[in-house]
């Protein structure tokens, strides 16, 4: 952590004008500046508020390897943060960065964490988020996983394949919805019965503007298609609330060759042998000859 030489000369000053600062950005873009300082700061072209009430509990910072953590806490407001926008997920994987800084000259100041939000509690009006540190990222599993289905994710890097492709998305309105885990359409006559199973769902306005669910099942009921979604999406869905549908995939071969026609971008072994290839033993009615099982 470099301190600047001005904010060094200003601890070394015996009369101090310290306060804390942290900047929520999160996943959608929307930035939010918050400070224990009786008045509000700018810096970095954001206003950081003092009436918002958010505080850290403790900073625990580590060497080596170690997971640095700490804990905010604050009150709800309509203004910043609002019960709502923490239900709907949209604080989830949010980024924090901290700073301690010289409320009399904002320049002289120094970032004393950077990580992401964790586990949010609600009670009472007031919010209580765990925050981890970079190295929390080294915790997640790397590298190719070996098994028959593609390890990629349709239109990643890995996979290749443009979403936006014509024939493979569809952006329409909400005809009818139910439980937020239901919803139905009326014009989805240009696609096949389960083109959209283990799709990708995005609302693009309303209440749940921003929120993406995953498609369990697409099917023509009467003269509707319903898409059931596997978990309810977090917030309010309602009629005309405007849809971005995206083609889905089982992740299986032949799906990717028939339906996608990207088999080189494939990322799976579908050779790999199962579990009865590793119970069987030789019989004297087959040909034992080393061979591949696939022959």
């Amino acid at each position: 952590m470099s301190v600047p030489e001005a904010l060094k000369a200003h601890l070394q000053s015996g009369a101090t004008q310290m306060c804390r600062a942290w900047e929520l950005k999160r996943r959608d873009g929307v930035r939010l500046g918050f400070t224990d300082h009786d008045l509000d700061l700018t810096f970095d072209d954001l206003v950081f508020h003092a009436d918002t009430g958010l505080t850290s509990v403790a900073l625990e910072q580590t060497t080596g390897l170690s997971v640095d953590n700490t804990e905010a806490m604050g009150v709800l407001s309509h203004v910043s943060v609002s019960e709502a926008d923490i239900e709907a997920g949209r604080f989830d994987g949010a980024e924090v960065l901290a700073w301690t800084v010289n409320w009399s000259d904002v320049s002289q100041r120094v970032l004393r964490f950077r990580g992401t939000l964790g586990e949010i509690r609600r009670s009472g009006g007031v919010f209580k988020a765990e925050l981890s540190g970079l190295t929390e990222r080294l915790n997640q599993a790397q590298g190719r996983i070996y098994q028959k289905s593609c390890a990629a994710l349709l239109g990643d890097a890995a996979c290749g394949f443009d979403v936006n492709a014509p024939g493979y998305h569809w952006r329409g309105f909400v005809d009818a919805v139910e439980d937020r885990r239901m919803l139905a359409f009326d014009d989805l006559s240009g696609f096949a019965e389960g083109w959209f199973d283990r799709g990708r769902i995005e609302v693009m306005s309303g209440a749940a503007k921003g929120l993406i669910g995953l498609a369990k099942t697409d099917r023509l009921i009467g003269s509707q298609r319903q898409i059931e979604l596997w978990e309810p999406l977090r917030a309010a869905v309602a009629v005309g609330d405007e849809i971005l549908l995206q083609a889905g995939c089982d992740r299986r071969m032949e799906t990717c060759q028939a339906k996608f026609d990207n088999l080189l971008n494939f990322r799976g072994f579908p050779h790999i042998p199962g579990e009865d290839w590793l119970m069987a033993s030789p019989t004297g009615g087959s040909a034992n000859n080393g061979g591949s099982l696939n022959q």
